[in-house]
């Protein structure tokens, strides 16, 4: 910089502050210069000075607010106090309403019921694939097993013992539903075949045409004489059961149906897809009542409870449970990381999970509390791969498991009878969780 560029910036500093640079360290000077330069800012002007509010203030308690209703009502400012009667005093005054700045209470959290543990009491081997369908008879004195040997195998709920194999499906039998009003038992399987067998003669007896892929699920209406099949062509299908004709094409799904359930009221018809939804079906009108979308992955089991208007749903790594009818979510079940390939649920609340690597859990259905946690055997003979769980099923009277695995067998769970909560004391602790929705 040029010494006349030097000199115009003395000058113009000069005109600004009132001095030079020789004396920049006249401390008093310049205090009293800046202090000049505000001069006539220290007093508001009377327009604004007249809106401000007029707060009462005494010398023994200058934030006493309890002196006048008017003047604390007409200040908003949250001014610290060590006298805490009077901010309550204060905000109780400012909203009466406003619950903001009050600490909410903790979620109560219900103590989970006491559950006996379960253990093995059977293992029954017979098939020649992975067992993949399950379904107790309403006597509760045998069930049916299918398998992906392509038969359908009747066993005694009580000794284990093989009653009769049926075959006709040329692949995997994938589902397997019996009848509470007729000797029927349907069948489905991933050769595209809904079979109806009359149980009196053990033969085929109607055909069910119209999936274009595997069937993987179906169910029986309760008290209508309906058949709900689902499949990979992602539709479920509505059939009558005495006339074999399709009343209902519920599609909607983007992928694979896995599970169909039906019950009483509405939503009558429930189905989960690989898409990562469930859909709640309109069974009159044919069409989708509701689309829950909470899964992050595709879900493969459904679980409605006995008696409650509840049902649960698994993915990988994932339950949920929902509220009927309109399907609002309840609560998660956080704790089984594996695929959950089957769910099944009893009138003791005991909600079960099988995984594909061969876990199981079982929770308290209320409180979603993991009271016990497995890991099932394969057989001797088979590989380790093999533990895994791909169907399940309570008895009618809810006090047996059967599942059935990849080993090729179908075991039997009981809950320890000798055991009691002084024994096997309920290992449970609140925590300070959020609620999740």
């Amino acid at each position: 910089m040029s010494a006349e560029a030097l000199l115009a910036h003395a000058q113009a500093t000069k005109g600004l502050f009132g001095l030079d640079y020789g004396n920049i360290l006249d401390a008093p000077r310049l205090k009293r210069v800046r202090a000049r330069e505000y001069e006539g800012t220290e007093k508001l002007p009377p327009s604004i000075a007249a809106k401000q509010p007029k707060a009462k203030r005494t010398k023994a308690d200058p934030m006493d607010f309890s002196k006048s209703t008017e003047d604390a009502s007409a200040s908003k400012a949250l001014v610290l106090n060590t006298k805490r009667s009077n901010i309550n005093e204060f905000m109780r005054r400012q909203d009466p309403k406003s619950s903001s700045l009050i600490r909410r209470q903790a979620h109560e959290q219900l103590r989970p019921e006491w559950h006996a543990p379960w253990k093995l009491t059977r293992v029954i081997s017979g098939h020649l694939g992975w067992v993949r369908a399950l379904a107790v008879e309403p006597g509760n004195e045998w069930f049916a097993s299918g398998a992906g040997d392509r038969t359908i195998k009747i066993w005694d709920l009580v000794t284990g013992g093989l009653r009769l194999t049926l075959t006709g499906h040329i692949s995997t039998v994938r589902g397997l539903a019996v009848s509470p009003r007729h000797p029927y038992l349907f069948s489905c399987g991933e050769d595209k075949m809904v079979k109806c067998w009359d149980l009196e003669s053990n033969k085929v007896i109607r055909h069910y045409h119209g999936h274009l892929s595997g069937v993987y699920t179906l169910a029986l209406h309760p008290t209508l004489d309906l058949l709900v099949t689902g499949g990979r062509d992602g539709v479920a299908r509505v059939w009558d059961m005495r006339t074999r004709s399709n009343i209902h094409v519920l599609s909607g799904h983007k992928q694979t149906v896995t599970d169909v359930k039906c019950q009483e009221a509405d939503p009558q018809v429930i189905s989960a897809s690989l898409d990562a939804t469930i859909r709640l079906w309109d069974l009159a009108a044919g069409k989708t009542m509701e689309v829950l979308t909470h899964h992050k992955k595709g879900v493969r089991a459904l679980a409605v409870h006995p008696d409650e208007f509840t049902f649960a749903s698994g993915s990988a790594g994932n339950i949920k449970q929902w509220k009927c009818p309109e399907g609002s979510l309840m609560k998660n079940f956080d704790g089984h990381n594996a695929i959950v390939n089957t769910l099944a649920v009893n009138s003791e609340n005991i909600l079960f999970s099988g995984g594909d690597n061969g876990s199981m859990c079982f929770w308290d259905w209320k409180t979603g509390h993991r009271f016990q946690t497995l890991e099932t055997i394969a057989q001797p003979g088979s590989l380790e791969a093999e533990a895994g769980i791909f169907i399940s099923t309570f008895d009618r009277t809810g006090l047996r498991l059967i599942c059935g695995e990849a080993d090729k067998t179908i075991k039997i769970w009981k809950e320890d009878e000798d055991a009691t909560p002084e024994t096997h004391p309920l290992d449970w602790k609140p925590t300070l969780a959020r609620q999740k929705y």
